[in-house]
């Protein structure tokens, strides 16, 4: 989406590819075909939930994917992390209107110091880094619908776990009303056959782009899984972290400098999860002495 490809040294820029949608259903399509193929190798449960279901979950997933694509040409890099970092709150909010789910005191008290905690890290780390530094006013309003749409797809992937599915049998329902309805827009479009040709005659694009699907694909499934065992607001918090750990990784194996604002953020941001692990133990233990004397009896 922001690099050239088919540039020579004669002086020719290249051209660059700009569907978002195609690439979203080149990830579709692998993850369909992954899924697909545990299904068949793996013992999956009976399947109960109605296949409509699915679609909702695909419909903003493809929502979701194209803003987040979209978004990168209209928004600064600062914009981007604020962003993702603060995506839990939203998760939280959306549960309770799916899922009429409760969330007590200290879950949003740790959510909002997580998100800040991994901005600071995350902002002070890419200081010396040149990134798009604009933010236009229809960026943040497809920034927006990203989050809206990204929100809503975990709470109701993890409101449908509650037909006792596999994590697969729902990535392969998902990608596979995901793969008709993209296609469908690509046909419609005529983008379909105008990104297969830009891919013909772009053999590196199309090394990008089936490894991009392929890194979507398997990623999916660790996905799927972690919502189905923990839920959506602790899935993202995961997937919030994963960001922070993949910076101070790289900080530590390449010698780069951390700065006292990311050493603080990283402060806040375990200081946060101390805190969420000393609640939920506090909970568990309150909930056992309430149910001790009725076990007596």
């Amino acid at each position: 989406m922001t690099r050239s490809y088919g540039a020579t040294e004669d002086g020719q820029n290249g051209e660059r590819f700009t569907d978002s949608q195609f690439l979203v259903f080149m990830n579709r399509i692998l993850a369909l075909t992954v899924a697909g193929l545990c299904c068949v190798v793996f013992k999956q449960p009976r399947h109960t939930a109605p296949m409509y279901k699915y679609s909702f979950a695909s419909f903003s997933n493809i929502l979701s994917s194209w803003c987040q694509y979209e978004a990168l040409k209209y928004i600064s890099f600062p914009t981007q992390v604020l962003a993702k970092a603060s995506k839990v709150i939203p998760v939280m909010l959306m549960g309770k209107l799916v899922s009429h789910k409760t969330y007590e005191y200290w879950e949003y008290f740790t959510a909002v110091l997580i998100s800040v905690g991994v901005s600071m890290f995350l902002l002070s780390s890419s200081s010396s880094t040149k990134h798009a530094t604009i933010t236009t006013f229809s960026g943040v309003i497809i920034l927006a619908g990203y989050i809206v749409f990204d929100s809503f797809t975990s709470n109701w992937q993890d409101e449908l776990f509650r037909h006792k599915m596999s994590s697969v049998q729902m990535m392969f329902g998902v990608n596979l009303f995901s793969c008709l309805l993209t296609v469908g827009s690509l046909l419609e479009t005529g983008a379909l056959f105008e990104s297969l040709a830009f891919m013909s005659r772009h053999a590196e694009f199309a090394a990008h782009a089936a490894l991009l699907s392929l890194c979507s694909a398997f990623g999916q499934l660790f996905i799927f899984y972690t919502i189905s065992q923990f839920g959506a607001a602790v899935f993202t918090i995961i997937m919030t972290l994963r960001q922070a750990i993949a910076i101070l990784l790289s900080c530590l194996l390449y010698g780069h400098a951390i700065s006292a604002t990311g050493i603080f953020g990283v402060a806040v941001v375990f200081f946060a999860l101390f805190l969420r692990v000393y609640a939920r133990s506090r909970v568990k233990k309150s909930s056992k002495r309430a149910q001790a004397p009725l076990q007596k009896v």
